[in-house]
């Protein structure tokens, strides 16, 4: 470590000034609020106390605190899974055959069908634990931010500026080094933004994840999800009132600790060639630089973690230019050979199950209810869309207005729709409301945000030389919108809009049925079906409309969303 680059160490090991103590002060509250909330997770189920919930709004900051901790836990799995499963997705294409429609099926599987086959996986791991029950919660988290983290890193990945690359090649880079220092840089904007929505819509699914019913049995893990489906269950609104005021303390703390940093760290990586328009820095980044020991700390790592990434690895043991040689036709053959087979045994055995239970009957009326269900969705998608890209515009290109709406955007994408089901239930009881209509929007209340996120991390990293341009020109209007910021944001909203619109059909479980008390209204569609099917323990029901859900999903992506993806990379990508 050089005297020259890290001054404060160099003068005498000066002692620790007033930020120090503040910033120590945070991390040592933070790893003793780990430690204390990680301690209920290794006691026995059977120890009272341990998957017991109670409404006295004393016990909400230790609910919020294990609901914080799953949710994080969830997060770190979900940034490992972006980072090998969408890197292995983008970078090669016989994968991608495999992995693509494998990703649309994954983000369409209800977490309850999740949860319907992983809870006595993770409960026979650690029997008698309540640890088993914690890990079935974050993987249940999992499943509701990982997909739209992957898609972002893969649009990434795969829209990479020609010009970088061709620099990247120009520079003798190494796959290793392309990655981390082209590839991942290009990708840290949007994904970002992404992670923001992935951890509010853990938060939207934190009751299902929480209060879990399977058949006959039931488990409350102590946490924010389980205390609203408590106070749901018994109309208590004050305890509702307390949930909602506990995860906005949550989401405000997280906001300001952790993405308001990241998001102002990722603004260095937009690609333009000149200055655009910057915010003021967070006070949190302000503190770091303000101290005399995290500040030389925090820049030793970030060298090391440079030199991991300019190592000359390569990823890749020949050239492209090898690698596509004749003979790859024949392997694309055999490839695909193998693809059909495995898809042919997985129908195979899924009809299998099936119709051990099910009558072609019961076929045909899921079928029909996945149609009402897409009718739901594609008017909610044309909605969210009118509404969102406008917004979403407007606050990409003010970095000052994006920071400030960053934790009301955050809650509001967080905000479960079972919160909302006491004034929606008495609305449509009381003017005698038709449930089919009336239950609709819940389906969109947490997926929109997918969409207006997006298209922030895209109207953010618009090139400002581009703007500029543009403003030169005198273009404005509508064909301002035509020619400079929608093809600008295309591969962003895409992105947005897969992720949403698999969302949607993941919301109809929690949507389709609302219940407040011994009131209970449901409205026809998939998403009913499936949670009727979960509550009664009926797996073949189960299977089935998983699987009528998945092949409605990859059909609407493969027909509408990749043809527009695919435009995306070959007209609308930077050159």
């Amino acid at each position: 470590m050089s005297a020259t680059k890290y001054p404060s160490l160099a003068a005498g090991w000066r002692l620790p000034n007033l930020w120090d103590a503040i910033a120590f002060t945070c991390v040592i509250g933070i790893l003793v609020a780990f430690g204390h909330g990680a301690e209920g997770t290794l006691v026995p189920i059977s120890q009272p106390g341990a998957i017991e919930v109670s409404l006295d709004p004393s016990h909400l900051p230790e609910y919020a605190l294990r609901t914080t901790l799953r949710m994080f836990a969830a997060l770190a799995a979900s940034l490992l899974f972006t980072f090998t499963y969408g890197t292995a997705a983008a970078k090669s294409r016989r994968a991608a055959l495999v992995l693509v429609p494998v990703l649309d099926v994954l983000q369409s599987v209800p977490i309850l069908g999740f949860l319907t086959f992983t809870v006595v996986f993770f409960m026979n791991l650690f029997p008698g634990r309540v640890l088993g029950l914690e890990l079935a919660a974050i993987f249940a988290i999992f499943t509701s931010q990982a997909w739209n983290m992957a898609f972002s890193l893969y649009q990434s990945l795969k829209t990479v500026p020609a010009d970088l690359s061709e620099a990247a090649v120009s520079f003798h880079l190494t796959g290793w080094q392309r990655f981390w220092r082209l590839e991942v840089p290009f990708a840290v904007p949007g994904l970002v933004w992404n992670t923001m929505m992935s951890m509010s819509g853990g938060w939207f699914f934190v009751v299902a994840s929480e209060a879990v019913t399977v058949g006959a049995h039931s488990w409350k893990l102590p946490g924010i999800g389980s205390y609203v489906a408590l106070a749901l269950e018994r109309r208590n609104i004050g305890a509702v009132a307390w949930a909602i005021l506990a995860m906005l303390l949550v989401i405000l703390a997280y906001d300001q600790l952790l993405f308001r940093p990241l998001v102002a760290w990722s603004s260095k990586f937009r690609f333009e060639t000149t200055a655009g328009a910057t915010a003021a820095d967070p006070w949190v980044l302000r503190l770091i630089r303000r101290t005399r020991l995290l500040k030389p700390g925090g820049e030793a790592l970030g060298d090391a973690a440079a030199y991991l990434g300019g190592l000359r690895l390569s990823l890749a043991g020949r050239p492209r230019a090898a690698r596509e040689t004749r003979p790859s036709w024949l392997i694309d053959a055999a490839w695909g050979a193998v693809l059909l087979a495995v898809l042919a045994w997985a129908v195979w055995r899924v009809v299998s199950f099936v119709s051990q239970a099910v009558s072609w009957t019961e076929v045909e009326h899921v079928v029909l209810l996945g149609l009402i269900t897409l009718l739901r969705v594609v008017v909610l998608m044309i909605l969210a869309s009118l509404v969102w890209v406008p917004i979403g515009v407007w606050l990409g290109l003010r970095p000052v207005w994006a920071r400030r709406a960053q934790p009301l955007a955050q809650f509001l994408a967080a905000f479960p729709a079972n919160l909302l089901f006491p004034p929606f239930v008495l609305a449509i009881v009381y003017f005698h409301l038709s449930p089919d209509v009336w239950l609709t929007p819940l389906m969109v209340l947490g997926t929109q945000w997918y969409i207006l996120f997006n298209v922030v991390a895209g109207a953010a990293a618009f090139p400002g030389d581009l703007k500029e341009a543009a403003a030169n020109f005198r273009i404005g209007g509508w064909l301002w919108w035509r020619k400079v910021i929608i093809p600008g944001i295309f591969p962003y909203y895409i992105t947005g809009a897969i992720t949403a619109s698999g969302g949607s059909w993941n919301a109809a479980i929690v949507a389709e049925v609302a219940s407040w008390g011994d009131t209970r209204l449901q409205a026809h569609g998939l998403g009913a079906y499936i949670a009727d099917a979960t509550d009664k323990g009926d797996m073949a029901k189960v299977v089935l409309g998983v699987v009528v859900m998945s092949a409605f999903v990859v059909l609407f992506n493969r027909l509408l969303w990749r043809p527009m993806y695919g435009y995306a990379q070959r007209r609308l990508t930077l050159a």
